[in-house]
C-alpha cells in the first residue's frame, strides 16, 4: 500500500513540474486562464482571462511587472502575486 501511494505522489511531482508550475511559479506568457486562476491569489477566471487577452493583443510580457498594464491587476494584486510569476522560456 505504501508503495502505491508512493508511486501516486511521484507522478503527481512530475506531472505538476510538467505544466511549469513548480515552486509558486507561473509562466505569464504560456499558462492558459485556468491555469493562471487556479494558482494565483486573487486571480479570478475575469482577471486570468484579461491577462491572456492582453497578452494576445499586446504580445509576450517583457517584464512580470508589465502585468500590471492589464486592466484589473492593480499595485495590491501585484504584490500578492508578483513571487508567482515568471517570464522564463523553456
Amino acid at each position: 500500500m505504501k508503495k502505491k501511494i508512493l508511486a501516486a505522489l511521484v507522478a503527481s511531482i512530475f506531472t505538476v513540474a510538467s505544466t511549469g508550475i513548480f515552486a509558486g511559479s507561473v509562466n505569464l506568457n504560456t499558462a492558459d486562464a485556468k491555469t493562471l486562476a487556479d494558482n494565483l491569489d486573487g486571480v479570478g477566471m475575469s482577471k486570468a482571462n484579461a491577462i491572456v487577452a492582453y497578452r494576445t493583443e499586446h504580445g509576450p510580457f517583457k517584464t512580470v511587472e508589465d502585468v500590471q498594464n492589464v486592466k484589473g491587476i492593480g499595485t495590491g494584486t501585484f504584490e500578492s502575486i508578483k513571487s508567482d510569476l515568471n517570464i522564463k522560456e523553456k
